[in-house]
Order: structure tokens, then C-alpha cells, then sequence
């Protein structure tokens, strides 16, 4: 395809993706059933049109439209302190189960999560790509925690306890987790059995940490931007631990990291508000996968002023086996319905060691209830 070909095909998805700016992107409901009982159903779906440098079989410029997430949402309430969740992903084969815990709200400060679900972690694993500064997008390269590895999309199995102290400003959750799903190379429990290989079964236990100096942010989940509608000051930490939680056909090591992370989020009088995000990672595989050993960071900026919020982020991972990995990504979100409808523009250009370059241009549509 053309430069003009190029260009054309881009201008017109974004003419066909901003006409959803008319629609209602709200598709979820709550059916109350009895005192405190109801069942709730909601959606979420990314889908992105990508732009990627020698990304076609020729070594050229690729053209792909890719259906990037498709999720279903289910909750249910028994009473006021019994309650579940049920959450699927679309992974581009299959639908497959992403959350499904039971939850025991004893109250604000003290509840207890059972099931698969996100162990504790930094704000962006935590927030995901649904909410996240940029449109869907993940920042993979510094947060290690979620896409590879995890049982499907960061999950685990395991339990967390969590709470909200302080008027909310202080969020702490700690929990244990099956884990040995960490880093590219290893294996997960019932592979290393089968191959023969000897390590205990110790659990994984991750730990967050939080407060907020100005606005509360309560809940278990994070977000990793809040679009203008609060005043965020806050400083979080996570870590996590096993024993033998690194296991290889070759060698057996235990698993370690830890990261501090940062986000300040002030609204200007009439001018929009103004966000600044920062995060800084250690990882420890026992030099067993050196390859998703070593220490990380990421910096981002954003400003949001009449629906528009252009960000810039840089990110980098420096593996112990020399080998980094930086990006950098520019781009500009439409904001049709806070999280619920955005419409993102991005360019990305990464580097790794001893490999080329490879830029890419995105524009992604996300949509949820």
C-alpha cells in the first residue's frame, strides 16, 4: 500500500471510529432479585487498527485490524457481604475465564477474595489496559506481572485479604497465590512434575502497600489514570516471594521482586488537569531466567482539557543478560465516556539490543460497561 494509501486508510477509520462518539456505550444492567441480592452483566472490547514497521511477510509495513479484547462481565450479590464475580477474555482463539473469586466484604477495612483473580501488584498490572492512560494500552515492557506470565492474563490462583484504613487513604492486600508461572523459559507446577523435576510446593505471597495523600482511591483494583475528576497524590509498593518459584528443565531458583510506583493527578481551574505517573522495578529469578531478571522504570505525562488528553511515555527494562528494551509511545486520547468509550491515536517505537528498530502507529476503540 502507498504512503497516500496509507494515510487514506487511517483517515477513514478515524472518521468511522469517531462516529461512536453518537452512540451510547453504555451496555451493561443490574437485575435486583431481593434485599441486597442482584446479578450484574456488563462488556468491554478493544479493537485497534495497527500500522507496524517491517511487520508485513516482505519486511515492509503491515495493515492489521485486530480485535485486541472481548470480555464478559458477571457479579453477582448474595447479601451485603457475600458476593462473586465471574470474568471472561476472548484471547483470540477461545473465550476462557479471566476472574472468578468469591468476596466477603466484612467491611471497608478488612475483605477476603478467593479464586483466580490479580495478585498484588504494582498500579499498572493492577489497572490493566482497560484503565490506563493511553486507550488500552499495557505497559509490558516495566510491569513484568501480568502478560508473560500468569495462568491467563496475570491471573492466579490463591486468596487475598485487602482493606481500605485511614478514611480510605491507606490501602494495603496481601495475600497467597499458586504462582510458578514466572518469567520466559520456566515452568508452571504440573509441568516440572511431569518432567521429573524435584522442588517444593511452597506458595507465592505478594504484598501492596499504599496512601494517598490527597483524594481516596478505595477498592482492590487500581487505576492508572482518573481523567480529571480527582486531585491523586500517591505513593504505592508491591512485592512478591517463593521459594522454588522458578522452575526450569535445567535449574530450580527462587522468585523475588519488588517495585515502588508514583501518580500525582491535579485538576487546573478551567485548564483541564494534569497527570504524572512513575514506577521503578526489581526482579530476581535466582539468575535461573536472566532473561526476566533485572531491574525496570517507566515515567509518563498526561494532559486532559475538553475531551482531548495527549500523554507521552517512556519505558525501559534492562535484562541481566545485557540485553534492554526501551520504548517510548506519543499519542492522544478522545474521551467519549470516560473509561466506558475512548478512541486513542499512538506511536510506539521500540529498541532492544542488537535489533533493529520497530515503530508502529495505532489507532484503538475501546469500549465497557
Amino acid at each position: 500500500m502507498t504512503s497516500l494509501g496509507n494515510k487514506a486508510a487511517v483517515l477513514a477509520l478515524i472518521g468511522i471510529a469517531g462516529s461512536f462518539a453518537a452512540l451510547e456505550a453504555r451496555a451493561g444492567a443490574t437485575v435486583n432479585i431481593g434485599p441486597d441480592q442482584s446479578v450484574s452483566v456488563g462488556f468491554g472490547m478493544r479493537t485497534s487498527y495497527t500500522n507496524a514497521e517491517h511487520g508485513a511477510p516482505d519486511g515492509s509495513r503491515s495493515n492489521d485490524f485486530n480485535l485486541d479484547s472481548a470480555r464478559i462481565y458477571l457479579g453477582a450479590s448474595l447479601n451485603k457481604q457475600i458476593k462473586g464475580m465471574f470474568n471472561t477474555e476472548w484471547d483470540g482463539d477461545k473465550i476462557r475465564v479471566l476472574d472468578a473469586a468469591g468476596q466477603f466484604a466484612i467491611s471497608p477495612e478488612l475483605n477476603v477474595w478467593a479464586g483466580r483473580l490479580l495478585s498484588p501488584s504494582d498500579r499498572a498490572n493492577m489497572a490493566g489496559p482497560y484503565y490506563s492512560l493511553g486507550g488500552g494500552y499495557w505497559a509490558g515492557v516495566a510491569s513484568r506481572y501480568g502478560y508473560n506470565g500468569g495462568i491467563f492474563r496475570g491471573r492466579d490462583d490463591g486468596a487475598v485479604v485487602w482493606g481500605n484504613l485511614l478514611d480510605g487513604k491507606l490501602g494495603y492486600s496481601v495475600g497467597a497465590f499458586e504462582g510458578h508461572t514466572f518469567g520466559i523459559g520456566s515452568l508452571t507446577q504440573n509441568e516440572a512434575k511431569a518432567a521429573g523435576i524435584k522442588a517444593s510446593d511452597k506458595p507465592m505471597v505478594a504484598g501492596r502497600l499504599q496512601y494517598d495523600f490527597w483524594d481516596a482511591e478505595p477498592g482492590y483494583y487500581g487505576t492508572g489514570n482518573y481523567l480529571g475528576t480527582k486531585d491523586i497524590l500517591a505513593i504505592g509498593i508491591a512485592a512478591r516471594s517463593q521459594k522454588d518459584g522458578v522452575l526450569t528443565p535445567a535449574a530450580i531458583g527462587d522468585y523475588r521482586s519488588w517495585n515502588v510506583d508514583f501518580l500525582l493527578e491535579k485538576r487546573l481551574p478551567g485548564a483541564g488537569a494534569v497527570s504524572l505517573e512513575g514506577a521503578w522495578y526489581d526482579y530476581d529469578t535466582d539468575n535461573v531466567v536472566k532473561a526476566e531478571q533485572g531491574r525496570a522504570w517507566l515515567v509518563g505525562v498526561g494532559y486532559i482539557v475538553d475531551r482531548l488528553q495527549p500523554f507521552a511515555r517512556y519505558q525501559k527494562f534492562a535484562a541481566d543478560t545485557g540485553i534492554d528494551t526501551r520504548q517510548g509511545d506519543v499519542g492522544v486520547n478522545y474521551i467519549i465516556d470516560g473509561y466506558n468509550a475512548q478512541l486513542a491515536a499512538l506511536y510506539s517505537r521500540t529498541k532492544v539490543t542488537n535489533a533493529p528498530n520497530q515503530s508502529k502507529f495505532a489507532v484503538t476503540l475501546q469500549l465497557q460497561y
